[in-house]
């Protein structure tokens, strides 16, 4: 069921209709001032047009440098998990081994 939220953006409202709760809406809308303020105070005199551009633009890098860590560190965890596997199918093959040679 969606969900109507006011929001302010650059001192304008809008109304936003979502499928996420209110609290979420709102705390995307005060990370997008967040990121204009932020271009705002180290450019002086952008346009509202040139802030928004450059804050999206900001945060699409952010995005972007996630995924790349994302997926970093599932290659990362999906090597150590191998690693493991590896380490545990060798030590129950021994015991496996270990447990034939006894009862011969």
């Amino acid at each position: 069921m969606a969900n109507i939220t006011k929001i302010t953006i650059l001192g304008h409202e809008y109304l936003i209709k979502s499928d996420e709760k209110s609290e979420q809406v709102q705390e995307v809308a005060d990370f997008v001032n967040g990121k204009f303020e932020e271009i705002r105070e180290g450019m002086e005199g952008l346009s509202e047009r040139k802030t928004a551009i450059l804050a999206a633009f900001h945060i699409a890098n952010d995005y972007f440098q996630l995924r790349r860590e994302q997926r970093d560190f599932l290659a990362e965890y999906r090597r150590r998990s191998e690693a493991l596997i590896d380490q545990i199918d060798s030590v129950l093959g021994s015991v496996f081994l270990l447990n034939e040679r006894s009862q011969d």
